[in-house]
């Protein structure tokens, strides 16, 4: 098909009739070759249209040219309905509005890349919500949903995406454009009348729908979650002849979906879990038909192996499993109300119900705590994820994850999955949308062996024909793409199969619309990302991947393409992509282009691929993805692992050593800090040392501290501490450009007890170095780090630090870089930072409390602290102090060290910032303090905007001082912050009279030896 293409037509074709993005680079193609499926596909081209036009003009020259179309929104199909060798239209980036509301009608008209929450979050600030939700609520998209025929757990109350359908906004591949929905006889015989290509459809339409109509109504189980095959139901008379319903769940193989008018329904204000425990899942499929009868919002079912794969992957899932009662598999329904007693008088109301009904209920609890029902449904919806890249276990993917039966028959239906999984020795945790019966699981299939694959086939076969014994759908909710397609006669027979083939050649006669899915399908076991041709480079590497078996081939291959990088609603995960809804910007985009490099193909080239290195270079390193994607890829370290191997044996840029032995230049400076300053501040001096250095002419270089820490510290006198020592990481930040800093911890550690000691000489723990994959010295201050620290380690000294991207060292690239190093790990084990060692270790002494301080402050937490570090470490230090302190979700401040700095990354990083940081620190009233406790972080704030940041040392310090006062009083920043301005200005007029004075004394020597002769 893709061969009779003339591509180099078809591009210049394309690139003249699309205003938007045409790329055919290979690591575009690449980036979308898969989706959240086992499938790998290809694709020619990917376009992402800047609007309705573009999808309009993209369409046609597909036709032109003969080229097959799929249609990608999120991109998190678990099926492969997304890829495939055709032009990828991606309409999640730009087409992605919400056009009206109308909410007297309850409708809104939306555009297929709409983003779920996007519509969600409007319709609920006006009481309503629309009726389907994914656990991909956040990322994916409507025309995303409209393919698959999406639920999610509200479709218990609210159904299918088709039964929240008005009309589609269509366009054939042939070109036909029109609106469609239910139609009535008078509405058929006006369009049949008008003649043209639309008569032709409906006519086609009508008569497909009278030859099989016995079959559907026969054969089509009757259960709420059959989502197989295509709706020819709808074209059914009594079903009002709807044609927007019957292409809902087509997933692309017919129609391009333009826009939709989709309905909003009621969001009641108030709500309520009651969650029911019992001795395993197969007992509450059992009374989940009976618990739907009582009318809850949601109905889920799910079992305590959540919970022990999330403590295999380094989580701790004590705090979600204390949420839930006795048992070791739950009922999890939601039920809504005008009042909150309303809503948990229906929970209660359920529970008491079924504990009536049997005796084999070990524990009920109800709920209405907005925060625990968060974290019980986060728990739930991350199911996928903590399924997947079980350490020390096979890997687990889908392929009968979506299996939907007759809820009065789940129970036993589950007991014979069961047996079925123990026969063949799979593994899986189950769980799902138990209401309607709709079962989500990952297995342990061995996808890469021709004997792993064959008994793959072999079971879902055999699971298919169980499914069906039961009444069932083969898919419940992802659609059947190229995973089921296959297995459709075993639901259906050879004719109704047919009849969809029919249905489909109505609308798209040339095959041309996402080709080889459902219908006329692939084997299922055909285009496998992996298979027996999978045969990835295995190149040697500087980190040991320990979390990956040593590989950093498993690394690349770590994503499964569930896409949670791709939200942008909250979380600090992926801030490029968040910034710039590109899709090579995020983890899953980055990630696949590192599988494709070491494949060969179409990513060429290995390390010294310049497109992948373009795509990691917008990475800021946040390790937001190691905390926040559900399988831990950890694209800082792959980044950093990169860069090590794409400049051996090549000339770096001269900002790189700049910046990435700043530790270095900083040491030199600390000798004539003001003569240093003055070259990086003065014009123009500072001007060609920007350009030297890449910096972006808008950035102001930080200035070196007149004092560094150590000079202070060693004049000092030293204070003995009855509690102990406790060692203070000092670090370059804090040691030579804010030592005020250090200073106050030192002064904080001591008011606790301590005896402050520092290390014996100034050493960096090496952060910017990973960031330009400087690796070999890395390691080699790592080195002498632990040599250092030996003996205070093995002491047991706790180590203080204060900047989280230092700290994270320790606890990060430290073991990874040195496995196997004793005093490494024990390094590690004893390293907080300030406010976690005094919330979690200071506190436990008898006579020792964290001093109050009554004020207000807005805390903006590290990317590293939120991910690598305890995320709520600052948040419990300082509900001891008694702050007022609001931590808004802010995201990533977008300067990350050096990258902000940067010329290149100075509209990226400043996007980052304004994207939820900026916007939240201008809000702050001048009173409030300003918390941030990393150095670029509080450096992007006071260069973007007029307020200055405390670090949480100097918010404790004040604390100290102001201690036995009750009362909130604003503190004067000169107390923190010296008139740097001042300093500024007098380090560059000095300067500028240096240099005058030493010209006029040249000068007057040259005038002098020439009046002497």
């Amino acid at each position: 098909m893709i061969e009779a293409v003339d591509t180099a037509a078809f591009e210049r074709d394309l690139r003249a009739a699309v205003r938007g993005e045409v790329h055919f680079e290979d690591a575009y193609r690449a980036m979308y070759s898969t989706d959240a499926s086992n499938y790998r596909q290809v694709p020619i081209a990917v376009v992402l249209p800047l609007d309705e036009g573009d999808m309009i003009a993209a369409v046609n020259v597909a036709h032109d040219h003969g080229a097959p179309i799929v249609h990608r929104g999120g991109g998190t199909s678990l099926a492969g309905e997304t890829c495939n060798d055709a032009i990828v239209i991606d309409s999640s980036k730009y087409l992605n509005n919400l056009l009206s509301v109308d909410y007297e009608a309850r409708t809104a008209r939306v555009q297929p890349g709409l983003v779920l929450d996007d519509l969600r979050n409007t319709a609920e600030k006006h009481g309503f919500t629309y009726g389907c939700a994914p656990s991909t609520h956040n990322r994916c998209t409507l025309g995303g949903m409209i393919g698959n025929n999406s639920c999610g757990m509200p479709a218990q109350k609210w159904g299918k995406t088709d039964q929240n359908l008005e009309t589609l906004d269509i366009l054939t591949y042939d070109g036909l454009r029109m609106t469609v929905g239910p139609t009535s006889p008078d509405e058929f015989k006006a369009i049949v009348a008008g003649g043209g290509r639309r008569a032709e459809i409906y006519q086609a339409l009508k008569t497909l729908a009278d030859e099989y109509g016995d079959r559907i109504r026969e054969r089509f189980p009757d259960i709420p979650r059959r989502v197989s095959g295509f709706a020819l139901d709808q074209l059914l008379p009594e079903n009002g002849f709807n044609v927007a319903r019957a292409l809902v769940g087509t997933e692309g193989t017919c129609v391009t979906v333009l826009g939709a008018v989709v309905k909003l329904v009621p969001d009641p204000p108030y709500k309520a879990l009651a969650l029911v425990g019992f001795d395993d899942i197969a007992t509450v499929g059992d009374h989940c038909a009976y618990a739907g009868s009582f009318g809850p919002i949601a109905l889920e079912g799910m079992d305590s192996t959540l919970f022990q794969l999330m403590y295999q992957k380094g989580k701790n899932p004590h705090k979600q499993r204390d949420l839930f009662p006795e048992g070791d598999a739950w009922i999890v329904a939601q039920f809504g109300g005008e009042t909150p007693e309303e809503a948990e008088a229906a929970a209660d109301k359920m529970c008491a119900a079924i504990r009536a009904r049997t005796d084999t209920v070990r524990g009920s609890r109800v709920t209405s705590d907005k925060h625990i029902m968060q974290e019980i449904f986060e728990t739930r919806e991350a199911g996928l994820g903590v399924t997947s890249k079980v350490p020390n276990e096979s890997d687990f993917y889908p392929g009968w994850e979506d299996s939907a039966v007759d809820p009065e028959r789940l129970g036993d239906y589950l007991r014979v999955f069961q047996k079925k999984l123990e026969e063949y020795g799979y593994q899986a945790s189950i769980y799902g949308h138990f209401g309607q019966a709709c079962v989500h699981c990952s297995i342990n299939f061995d996808l890469f062996t021709a004997e792993g694959i064959a008994k793959y086939r072999k079971f879902v076969t055999e699971m298919a024909h169980v499914c069906v014994q039961f009444g069932g759908s083969l898919s419940g909710e992802h659609g059947d793409g190229q995973a089921r397609g296959e297995l459709l006669p075993i639901m259906y027979g050879d004719d109704l199969v047919d009849a969809f083939w029919k249905f489909k050649t109505i609308w798209d006669p040339q095959n041309k619309m996402n080709p080889g899915k459902v219908v006329h399908p692939h084997r299922l076991d055909e285009n496998l990302r992996w298979g027996t041709q999978y045969e990835p480079r295995e190149p040697e590497t500087f980190f040991s991947f320990i979390e990956d078996r040593g590989s950093f081939a498993y690394a690349a291959n770590r994503c499964v393409g569930a896409g949670v990088c791709r939200k942008h609603d909250k979380g600090t995960m992926c801030p490029s992509y968040m910034a710039s809804k590109e899709e090579k910007y995020s983890t899953r985009g980055r990630a696949r282009l590192l599988f494709e490099m070491l494949r060969g193909r179409p990513v060429e080239g290995g390390w010294k691929n310049e497109e992948v290195r373009e795509s990691l270079d917008f990475c800021l390193a946040c390790k937001a993805c190691k905390h926040e994607c559900p399988v831990n890829v950890d694209m800082a370290t792959y980044k950093s692992e990169f860069l090590h191997h794409y400049y051996e044996g090549r000339m770096r840029p001269l900002h790189m050593w700049l910046f990435g032995y700043l530790f270095r230049w900083a040491k030199i400076a600390a000798l004539a800090p003001d003569v240093a300053n003055f070259f990086s501040q003065a014009p123009p001096f500072s001007t060609v040392l920007k350009r030297l250095a890449k910096i972006a002419p808008q950035r102001r270089i930080p200035m070196f501290a007149a004092q560094t820490f150590r000079q202070w510290f060693s004049r000092r006198a030293k204070r003995k501490g009855e509690a102990g020592r406790v060692l203070l990481w000092v670090d370059t930040w804090n040691e030579h450009f804010h030592p005020q800093t250090a200073r106050a911890a030192v002064e904080v550690l001591e008011d606790a007890g301590y005896e402050v000691i520092i290390p014996p000489r100034q050493v960096c723990c090496g952060r910017p170095l990973y960031d330009y994959g400087l690796l070999a010295p890395a390691k080699r201050h790592l080195e002498t780090i632990v040599a250092d620290l030996r003996d205070a380690i093995r002491d047991g000294v706790p180590v203080v630090g204060l900047e989280p991207s230092c700290i994270s060292v320790f606890k990060d690239e430290m073991q990874s870089l040195l496995n196997g190093d004793i005093d490494a790990r024990r390094l590690a084990q004893q390293t907080y930072m300030l406010d976690t060692f005094l919330n979690d270790v200071a506190t436990k002494r008898e006579g020792y409390s964290v001093p109050k301080l009554m004020h207000k402050a807005v805390v903006h937490e590290h990317c590293h602290k939120k991910s690598v570090l305890d995320p709520t470490a600052e948040s419990h230090a300082f509900d001891r102090m008694k702050l007022d302190a609001q931590f808004p979700d802010t995201g990533c401040c977008g300067m990350a060290g050096a990258f902000g700095f940067e010329a290149e990354h100075y509209s990226m990083s400043t996007a980052c910032a304004e994207r939820k940081l900026l916007p939240a620190v201008r809000e702050a009233s001048p009173q409030t303090i300003i918390v941030a406790d990393g150095f670029s972080c509080r450096e992007q704030i006071q260069q973007l905007s007029d307020r200055k940041a405390l670090h949480p040392a100097e918010v404790l310090k004040l604390a100290v001082d102001r201690r036995g006062i009750d009362r909130e009083e604003a503190y004067p920043e000169s107390l923190f912050f010296p008139d740097e301005e001042a300093r500024r200005r007098n380090i560059i007029s000095r300067g500028y009279l240096a240099i005058a004075a030493a010209g006029a004394v040249l000068a007057g020597a040259l005038i002098a030896r020439r009046w002497m002769r």
